[in-house]
């Protein structure tokens, strides 16, 4: 979405200005400088690497990335080669000559924006733009729970930087917005931070993507979900163990990932919904369970042994298992052979049972399953376990919700879970980012990509880009959570309504839900926005003109979202024969196909002509 250009970028001096016919692609060189480039630090390093190979399809070899040298990235995620380009190769041999013109260079975030400061100091031949993911004071000021929204125009923004001891920091930052010729952002709802905070509206929104892997059987999302779903209960068997009185085939399993920001994340909301979802739960008296994973890194110093010692237990009652079940079998196979019926009384004998009674006595527990799987080093005061004890969600015998805390990022080497995180998130129902400070948000949009239904907020810009793009979130598994104009507790009651909502479902309706909300992944594919950006970077000074778009409802869905919920919790082999008669998923996702085609590209220009201003010229 183009906005209007602010007086700073018309005033800012130094620079020639020039047509749009003068720039051909082929002479131009676009670099693009950001802290994370091969550098993981947070989402800005899944913005570049997921971008790269659809922005090098474009530009091929005049592509560039600069982020820091770190030699252990260098070895993993670098190929070293000479360059192709005879300029670059000319800079590269002398840093202090020029060998190439009109390049463009995009500078991620502050870190990178003093290459672009100098860039406009120096009047390099360059144009320049600068793209913010999120303001330095933004998340400061969030973090501290203030009312940020409602007081944006209210602030000393120099006051609070200074008391936050970053004003070097912000002044960096807000000198690379206005020495930029081109300021974008990541969303709307950024967007207007960014007028408040850096004092300059964004020029163009360019909405972040990722690369989406289509599998060529329409349900192999479906299986992967099945598949992976089998491995987090194998971990679930093993952390409840002593305490596993609950139906996994009833059991929902529900996460939230990221930083360890408790307010920023909707860490502390979340929670608070949990409690309230307990309650309702536990009154209506549903057979379903909830296990809620919290995946947020903090400071540790170990697994937590009784974590370790549940995996352990669970392995070793699968060998006995196993054990057993092989010497029952060969005993039945030898007695078809010879024609009899097995005496069922004397096919185990007395060392077998006396095996099994010693795997059951070693399954009692006198304490409850632990709610981290870590020895977390300020237990007392993490946010997130203070909270867990002031709601009483202890993971007792009666609680329908569970929680366990794993305050490690996942890995596939782990002792504990052995899963990636997308390995993680396909077996998940689904994922709850009810953030009060987002201003993209990856989590639910790989969530989106996977076919897994996700909770958002307005207050993110993934959230505001669902809103503006499909005509019933809900219905495609994207439930978003009023945080701009409702109360805190408000804001609490609506996510644990959603919460319930999705608790209610038959596992049929999860699965019809599932495949609309994996046909939502073309909005977020980088071949789609990343038209958005190559035109945005080639022809600043076309105003480009979008059609309007916008997902429609799906027909099988009734007029009100709640008409296709069920009234009360149901165990999960009950299906919606109403809800059957109404779907028909190739009409639905053929409808979905068509859609996708029109959202991004641009207003039909006449062939051989550019659209200058708003008139076409030759």
């Amino acid at each position: 979405m183009l906005r209007g250009r602010s007086l700073s970028v018309t005033s800012l001096s130094g620079l020639p200005q020039w047509e749009v016919e003068e720039l051909p692609i082929e002479d131009l060189l676009l670099f693009e400088v950001a802290w994370e480039v091969t550098n993981k630090v947070g989402g800005i390093y899944t913005v570049i690497q997921t971008k790269a190979k659809t922005t090098a399809d474009e530009w091929g070899d005049n592509y560039f990335l600069i982020g820091p040298y770190f030699e252990h990235n260098m070895k993993t995620q670098v190929e070293q080669c000479e360059p192709v380009n005879d300029a670059v190769r000319r800079a590269m041999d002398s840093m202090n000559k020029h060998g190439c013109q009109h390049v463009i260079a995009q500078f991620h975030e502050w870190q990178a924006g003093t290459g672009l400061i100098l860039s406009r100091a120096r009047k390099l031949p360059i144009a320049t733009i600068f793209t913010t993911h999120a303001t330095l004071l933004g998340r400061y000021l969030c973090a501290a729970n203030i009312d940020f929204y409602n007081h944006l125009d209210k602030f000393n923004i120099d006051k609070e930087a200074g008391e936050r001891q970053i004003y070097h920091r912000y002044c960096m930052e807000r000198a690379s917005v206005h020495c930029a010729h081109v300021f974008t952002t990541v969303s709307e709802i950024t967007a207007i931070e960014a007028e408040h905070m850096l004092k300059r509206k964004p020029d163009v929104v360019t909405p972040n993507g990722l690369n989406v892997k289509k599998f060529s059987a329409v349900h192999e999302f479906q299986n992967l979900h099945a598949m992976y779903k089998a491995r987090i209960q194998d971990f679930v068997r093993g952390h409840f163990y002593g305490h596993l009185d609950f139906d996994l085939e009833k059991t929902l399993f529900l996460f939230i990932a990221g930083r360890y920001e408790f307010s920023n994340k909707g860490a502390d909301i979340f929670l608070e919904a949990l409690s309230r979802l307990n309650f309702l739960l536990r009154v209506h008296k549903s057979d379903v369970t909830v296990v809620v994973f919290f995946i947020m890194p903090a400071k540790t110093n170990n697994f937590n042994v009784e974590t370790l010692k549940g995996q352990a237990v669970r392995k070793q009652l699968w060998d006995i298992a196993h054990s057993v079940k092989e010497k029952f079998g060969k005993k039945l196979y030898d007695a078809l052979l010879r024609g009899e019926i097995p005496d069922m009384d004397n096919i185990l004998d007395r060392d077998d049972i006396t095996i099994m009674k010693r795997a059951i006595f070693s399954t009692q527990r006198q304490s409850l399953p632990p709610v981290t799987t870590h020895n977390m080093i300020d237990d007392s005061t993490d946010p997130i376990l203070s909270t867990i004890r002031r709601i009483g969600l202890f993971n007792s015998r009666t609680d329908r919700v569970k929680v366990i805390l794993h305050p490690e990022f996942l890995s596939s080497t782990s002792p504990l879970l052995p899963m990636d995180y997308e390995e993680f998130v396909r077996g998940c129902h689904l994922g709850v980012f009810p953030s009060y400070y987002e201003p993209w948000g990856y989590t639910p949009a790989e969530c989106t990509v996977m076919g897994i239904p996700s909770v958002t907020t307005n207050l993110s810009g993934f959230g505001c880009f669902m809103q503006e793009h499909v005509a019933d979130p809900t219905a495609y598994g994207i439930y978003i959570v009023d945080r701009r104009f409702r109360s805190p507790d408000d804001s609490c009651n609506q996510l644990t309504q959603f919460l319930y909502g999705f608790c209610k479902q038959s596992r049929r309706q999860r699965i019809i839900q599932r495949n609309r909300t994996e046909r939502l992944s073309d909005l977020l594919d980088w071949r789609y926005l990343g038209r958005v950006i190559v035109i945005m970077f080639v022809t600043y000074f076309c105003l480009w003109q979008t059609e309007g778009f916008k997902y429609p409802r799906p027909s099988s869905v009734p007029p009100s979202p709640s008409g296709s919920q069920v009234s009360s919790p149901q165990s999960s082999d009950v299906e919606d024969e109403e809800e059957d008669a109404r779907y028909n998923e190739e009409e639905e996702a053929e409808r979905d196909r068509l859609n996708i085609k029109s959202p991004f590209s641009p207003g039909r220009v006449p062939r051989g002509k550019k659209k200058l201003h708003g008139e076409y010229k030759n």
